[in-house]
């Protein structure tokens, strides 16, 4: 156990470095929702109340952030797969199960960063939200990137190559942000499209935290939020794994 922790880090700290020099991308990643923030925000506090819309609102920005942020993390594998550098590390000693956790690490800890990014300046336009509740909303959105980073790593490993990897990738985001009450509770949503975006883990864990930046921790949808995150998180990491396991037998 105490070697992969250490090669996580030893895989996390390659990757981070390079992240943290081009400090433009770190906030470039998070333009697109603070975009969202900034433009259609605004539109939704005739429809929610005042800054209650902002509640509603900037939870589900964070959970774009992710669904877009650590899907698209598996183009960086691509291309070490195609530049050898993942050929190169089979022949280390490096643990298998490291090459994954490291690279998910680091883009966990970039989409953080991007988090408070974008709380920050939602509570500048107006959103009042308790810190605990702002505490258990970033914790399911810690939880759902490590998930999602690695099913990109899965899908990125599949594929093989950008042509393939990009268009499937957007095939499965977009009805999966629609789905998931993103922008708009699904609540508002016609009976069957209510039914239909059940189906989907977001819609649970868009609530969730919806619930949470609202100071209510207690609930049921926080609860089915929280145990749709451990499901996905034990699945995708799973996954992921022995991917890179086979990947680097």
């Amino acid at each position: 156990m105490s070697q992969i922790v250490r090669d996580t880090y030893l895989i996390f700290m390659r990757h981070l470095r390079p992240t943290l020099r081009n400090k433009v991308a770190l906030v470039f990643g998070a333009l697109q929702p603070l975009l969202y923030l900034l433009l259609f925000g605004p539109l939704l506090k005739d429809v929610f109340g005042g800054g209650g819309s902002w509640q509603v609102f900037v939870p589900g920005i964070l959970i774009q952030l992710v669904l877009f942020g650590a899907g698209f993390a598996g183009f960086g594998l691509i291309a070490d797969l195609r530049s050898g550098v993942v050929e190169r590390l089979r022949v280390t000693p490096v643990s298998r199960v490291a090459l994954l956790l490291g690279r998910v690490l680091r883009d966990t800890v970039v989409l953080a960063a991007q988090a408070l990014l974008l709380v920050a300046a939602g509570v500048a336009l107006g959103l009042r939200a308790p810190v605990g509740g702002v505490v258990v909303g970033l914790a399911f959105v810690v939880t759902l990137a490590v998930s999602i980073a690695s099913l990109s790593y899965v899908l990125a490993m599949m594929t093989r190559t950008e042509d393939a990897f990009a268009p499937l990738l957007s095939t499965v985001t977009l009805p999966l942000m629609l789905l998931g009450g993103i922008l708009l509770p699904m609540s508002m949503a016609p009976g069957w499209l209510d039914v239909l975006s059940r189906f989907t883990p977001f819609r649970y864990l868009v609530d969730a935290t919806r619930e949470a930046f609202q100071g209510h921790y207690a609930t049921a949808a926080v609860g089915q939020g929280a145990a749709v995150a451990l499901v996905l998180l034990v699945v995708s990491v799973t996954l992921g794994v022995r991917r890179f396991r086979r990947e680097n037998a």
